[in-house]
């Protein structure tokens, strides 16, 4: 059977089996691209891409939602059947604000501009824009699942949602001896009971074999204060403090704005509402100086003082 196999791109191209090919450069691609259908939109407060987190742990605070498609699902609450006993869901998803970058090379911000393989980084701007982010399950609400920890613009389209499995997920030390480890429970058989089981009887051996540059855990927070100004207006629009600190905390400026133009005025947009600070670079500082609310005047939106 293996001699004679044949995929089926070789089949309709009445090409030869795979074992008759001597040069595996030869085979034909079987495909090389692939169409997906979106399953639903994730809805958050960022509407632009500016100041996004770039990662949704970032962001832990901050509550967004997805929004299931009903063409793919007549009923999309059936979905979701099970799902509210997860604490944790992986959430895939398209960057649809960017385009296809083929560089083999990226800049993270944490390397202060050196550059290093896209395939070693988290960048969004990647050959194929797929992102992927652990978020906290809040609630289920029919065909609508909300979550805490938002590393996404507004709009953005989702591909896949997966429960988050620490037994399966978490890194742990391999053992021989677990080579020969009894039969796994099929998909949907696990039991609940033995997943926290085995995420705390692995709790030791998760560190041994798992290793990330230096350049990724030498992080560095920036110290976030609010004036009088903005925290009286923080007060007035009922805004959460602790959620404008994570974004600033992590320093949301690309490396452009951080080298050029240094220790700058910033603002951002934030749901309803503008945050403006400044960042003092050289003592690791950023002040937020107002947070207005945005108003609407035709198709431009403006803060409320303009």
């Amino acid at each position: 059977m293996l001699q004679s196999f044949k995929c089926e791109a070789c089949k309709s191209n009445n090409q030869p089996s795979v074992s008759n090919h001597k040069d595996n450069s030869h085979l034909p691609d079987c495909k090389d691209e692939i169409s997906l259908n979106t399953i639903g939109v994730i809805k958050t407060m960022f509407l632009e891409k500016r100041a996004v987190p770039r990662q949704a742990s970032e962001a832990a605070r901050i509550i967004s939602r997805i929004e299931l498609n009903s063409r793919i699902f007549n009923n999309p609450e059936h979905s979701l059947e099970g799902l509210e006993t997860f604490s944790h869901i992986w959430i895939l998803y398209y960057f649809h604000r960017n385009q296809i970058h083929l560089k083999s090379k990226v800049a993270p911000p944490r390397l202060g501009g050196e550059r290093v393989g896209v395939f070693s980084t988290r960048s969004p701007h990647r050959p194929c824009p797929i992102g992927l982010s652990l978020v906290q399950l809040d609630r289920i609400d029919n065909g609508t699942i909300y979550f805490y920890g938002t590393d996404m613009v507004d709009g953005t389209p989702v591909l896949d949602i997966k429960p988050y499995i620490p037994q399966y997920d978490v890194p742990r030390k391999i053992e021989r001896q677990e080579f020969f480890s009894p039969r796994e429970a099929p998909d949907g058989e696990e039991n609940c009971e033995s997943v926290k089981t085995a995420s705390t009887s692995t709790s030791g051996n998760l560190v041994s074999n798992v290793t990330v540059p230096n350049w990724v855990t030498n992080c560095k927070y920036l110290s976030v204060t609010f004036n009088e100004t903005a925290e009286q207006q923080l007060q007035e629009l009922a805004v959460e403090k602790k959620s404008i600190t994570e974004i600033l905390r992590a320093d949301p400026r690309s490396v452009y704005l951080r080298t050029k133009y240094g220790s700058q005025i910033y603002t951002f947009q934030l749901g309803e509402n503008t945050v403006t600070c400044k960042f003092d670079d050289q003592n690791s500082i950023v002040n937020v100086l107002q947070v207005r609310k945005v108003v609407i005047l035709g198709d431009i939106p403006v803060s409320d003082d303009e």
